[in-house]
């Protein structure tokens, strides 16, 4: 018997997933793209729905209007035929992980924010860490980020919900040296993590190969493209550049991410997720068209149906 919504999405989804072998990926997609989805989230949605995609990721300043009201969000959601994977941390909340005297505010605000998405039968929060400082993360500030995602994690895993940390460029949670300290220093049963290969190309690393590293630990792989030059990990590291002007992050299939090696790999292992497209900016096409490339990418190339 179907109980929620989100069960009768989901058995859509997979009656419409094609052979067995692709029914362990969902396909989503983060629709807050500048260049005309980052200031309107139903337009993001509609139109992402509009392109095939079923499954929305977000982040909380989106939503905290709702936050009191998730009965008036989820009627949102079903007149846009939508679900949800996720709401991201973002603005307004504590991100400072490697501060101690935070640790509180930011227990708080994410709990808060898990009793919110689950809801909406989100599975997994997932999170990133605060902006990265000009001295960078020190080895006392790694300690003190295990600890807070270590307790962090643990009190979300009683409410039912995975707790995933997402490295990302110019954070405080960057880099090879910062993942493997993250990883080897929290628990495993509490601590996931969110494999983003764009950024994980631009800090120096091939998603392929760490995914093959971390395996069944990533709960889910944000999905974007990069320049080929940088196709197995970026060489020099990357100051953040005009995301409008000078775009690092492209859509699938521009070269840079060996999306066909990823996949073969997480076919081998019997990896099971989700697998979100995202692309921070489309400053030359509006970002529908964006949407639309990479799905075709998706299921011309790798096979899996959006």
């Amino acid at each position: 018997m179907l109980r929620t919504r989100r069960d009768f999405l989901g058995a859509a989804l997979a009656a419409t997933a094609g052979s067995a072998p692709t029914s362990r990926y969902r396909i989503g997609i983060t629709p807050n793209t500048m260049g005309g989805w980052e200031k309107d989230w139903e337009l993001a949605f509609r139109e992402a729905r509009e392109m095939g995609y079923r499954w929305m990721e977000s982040f909380n300043h989106y939503f905290t209007d709702y936050f009191d009201q998730p009965g008036e969000l989820q009627k949102k959601l079903d007149q846009i035929g939508v679900g949800l994977i996720t709401i991201s941390n973002g603005r307004g909340m504590e991100t400072r992980f490697e501060e101690p005297a935070r640790h509180e505010e930011i227990y708080e605000d994410h709990l808060r924010l898990v009793r919110f998405i689950k809801r909406f039968g989100c599975k997994h929060l997932k999170i990133n860490m605060g902006r990265r400082r000009p001295e960078g993360t020190t080895e006392e500030d790694l300690k003190h980020m295990a600890a807070a995602a270590g307790e962090l994690g643990r009190r979300i895993s009683d409410e039912g919900v995975k707790f995933a940390i997402h490295a990302h460029m110019w954070n405080q949670f960057e880099d090879r040296r910062e993942i493997d300290f993250m990883m080897r220093n929290t628990d495993p049963k509490h601590v996931w993590f969110v494999l983003d290969t764009g950024h994980i190309t631009l800090a120096g690393i091939d998603p392929v190969e760490l995914a093959r590293t971390l395996g069944h630990r990533i709960v889910e792989f944000h999905l974007k493209d990069v320049k080929p030059e940088h196709r197995g990990g970026a060489k020099q590291r990357l100051d953040r550049p005009d995301m409008m002007k000078d775009p690092p992050f492209l859509p699938l299939g521009a070269g840079g991410v060996d999306y066909p090696a990823l996949k073969a790999h997480l076919d081998k292992i019997a990896w099971e997720g989700w697998l979100t497209l995202e692309l921070d900016s489309s400053p030359f096409r509006p970002p529908k068209e964006s949407a639309r490339i990479s799905k075709e990418y998706i299921e011309r190339t790798l096979g899996l149906q959006v």
